[in-house]
């Protein structure tokens, strides 16, 4: 997949897309995700995500149920093992206090600690601080498509371990009152897996970096060291300004993001204010790396 290659809008059949930057993000207009979608604009919202990798939908009045749904038509929703979500709608997380200042400061993919991660995720902001809290996005198909040829073809050979433990460990969790026996159980419920270092998109075909800080623990097959020092170049290359999208919430506000070929990471600078999102997430399929021709 090339990079965005205008900042022009693009019309559509259904909406309007504006490019946010020149490698990845993109404003849709012309919608109203609270009625129920055609197959046709599904698939081009679908197309669109593909392209422009994380999308944005302002002024959307959502319920939960209303967010589910919408989801759905994208595959089977993922429930979070932990996350407290909405009542009645367990595939929404509820997103707020503790739970999101937690999340700052970290860049990650999401739930990678499974076998079959999420090939896409939704966060809808119900309530926003009025100022910070922003979310960075950042593509890690363009960080790979940015290293020499020689580094990715050494990085397509290796292999890395994914761990919950890594994120959710016990002082997180004594943090939040949640117990240790819970922790224990749900370490035995999800045990290290392991996924390429570069991931091959199962649509596009494009090749990407496939590890982040909040769950990858090492490189399979290297030293400690080398490990170390592999991931800490990886995780800089991926963190670079240029390729990366910023969005300053407001109410109301949808996002939309391929979770095969991005990262995120919340700017905690809302201390005191109040930040609450509703998130869930469409199961995706194994993690496979596809030598290039």
């Amino acid at each position: 997949m090339t990079a965005v290659s205008s900042l022009h809008p693009v019309a559509q059949a259904d909406f309007r897309i504006t490019p946010l930057s020149s490698t990845l993000g993109a404003r849709i207009d012309g919608v109203d995700l609270s009625q129920a979608q055609s197959n046709e604009t599904i698939g081009s919202i679908r197309r669109a995500l593909l392209r422009f990798e994380v999308l944005f939908f302002d002024d959307q009045i959502l319920t939960p149920a209303q967010i589910k749904d919408f989801a759905a038509r994208f595959g089977q929703l993922h429930v979070h093992p932990i996350r407290p979500h909405v009542l009645g709608v367990p595939e929404v997380s509820l997103l707020q206090d503790q739970w999101a200042i937690d999340d700052s400061g970290n860049w990650r993919a999401d739930v990678t600690f499974i076998d079959t991660p999420p090939m896409a995720c939704l966060l809808y902001a119900q309530e926003t601080p009025s100022t910070g809290g922003d979310t960075i996005w950042a593509s890690t198909r363009a960080a790979y498509d940015a290293l020499s040829i020689p580094m990715r073809d050494f990085l397509s050979r290796l292999i890395a371990s994914h761990d919950f433990a890594r994120s959710y460990s016990e002082d997180r969790f004594a943090r939040m009152d949640f117990g240790l026996e819970r922790l224990a159980w749900l370490k035995r419920d999800h045990p290290p897996t392991t996924h390429p270092v570069v991931r091959t998109h199962p649509e596009t075909g494009s090749n990407s970096l496939f590890v982040n800080p909040a769950f990858t623990t090492r490189i399979l097959g290297l030293t400690k060291r080398e490990s170390r020092k592999i991931l800490e170049m990886v995780f800089e290359q991926i963190q670079q300004p240029q390729f990366q999208v910023r969005r300053q919430w407001k109410r109301n506000t949808l996002a939309v993001w391929d979770n095969r070929v991005t990262q995120h990471y919340t700017v905690g600078d809302y201390d005191g204010n109040s930040r609450v999102m509703l998130r869930t997430a469409v199961l995706g399929d194994k993690p496979f790396h596809r030598a290039e021709r």
